[in-house]
């Protein structure tokens, strides 16, 4: 049984809410590289440079601790970026932290959990990389690899397990279970065959070629080599793809009309 998640209400530290903070947005690469980055060592520096009667040029350099951070196989990383600058004035966006300390194992919420408004996002910076060589380069190699198919044909040159069929078509099945089951049919004699035929003739005058099979439990290639010899296959209607015996093998049982019964004799003249 799950707990009921509990809400409780809990003071909000406003102590720096008049101070500014910036919103930096930066490429995925860099922020890789970040996450990567152990807490104890520069991850870059910034520089401002203000100029009079224009905007502020602000810069970022790349700390070589953290262009070091390469896998083997991995591209260079821009180390000089600039951060285009924006104002923020349409909104009201804020900063907020979570800070959870040592607590209670008993109380649904420690005692020891603070939260913060560390501030109000006053401008927006987006880091873009110079476009020199070496970033030309990590763009290319990123094209590269978008480009790659995620599904590529391999020619196999053994048996692979993980490629053989799980299961079979079930057309398949039902035609191997069919020739499996021919195949075990016996030839009788051709005499007892031809003498199965006449008697099942005299019951019905057209048989199609599957009640012949089950009649005769014979191989349907040995059965049809027989038929050709006694019978004719219909190919007109309304007898289409049926059996027949030839006129030679009929012997079909005529009903004799009634005698007319005979006049009595006058015996008595």
């Amino acid at each position: 049984m799950s707990t009921p998640s509990v809400h409780v209400e809990r003071d909000l530290d406003l102590s720096n809410a008049g101070r500014g903070v910036w919103l930096v947005k930066v490429p995925k690469y860099i922020a890789n590289k970040w996450e990567k980055a152990p807490g104890n060592i520069e991850v870059g520096k910034l520089k401002i440079t203000k100029n009079p009667g224009h905007k502020a040029e602000v810069s970022l350099k790349l700390s070589e601790a953290v262009l070091a951070l390469k896998e083997p196989d991995e591209e260079e990383i821009p180390k000089q970026h600039r951060l285009d600058v924006s104002t923020v004035s349409h909104q009201t966006l804020g900063v907020f932290s979570h800070i959870a300390g040592s607590s209670n194992s008993d109380a649904v919420v420690p005692e020891s959990e603070k939260l913060y408004m560390e501030g109000r996002i006053v401008q927006k910076l987006e880091c873009r990389p110079n476009a020199d060589n070496c970033y030309m380069n990590l763009k290319k190699e990123s094209i590269k690899r978008a480009s790659v198919p995620v599904r590529q044909i391999q020619q196999l040159d053994r048996v692979v397990q993980n490629f053989k069929p799980v299961s079979d078509h079930k057309h398949n099945i039902e035609y191997a279970e069919k020739k499996k089951a021919e195949g075990k049919k016996m030839r009788d004699d051709k005499d007892a065959v031809m003498d199965m035929l006449f008697a099942a003739f005299e019951k019905h005058q057209y048989y199609n070629i599957k009640d012949l099979v089950k009649i005769t439990r014979q191989p349907i290639v040995y059965l049809k080599e027989i038929l050709n010899e006694v019978c004719n296959y219909n190919l007109k209607n309304p007898h289409r793809n049926t059996w027949e015996l030839k006129p030679e093998y009929r012997h079909y049982k005529v009903d004799k009309p009634p005698e007319a019964p005979k006049e009595a004799s006058d015996d008595s003249s």
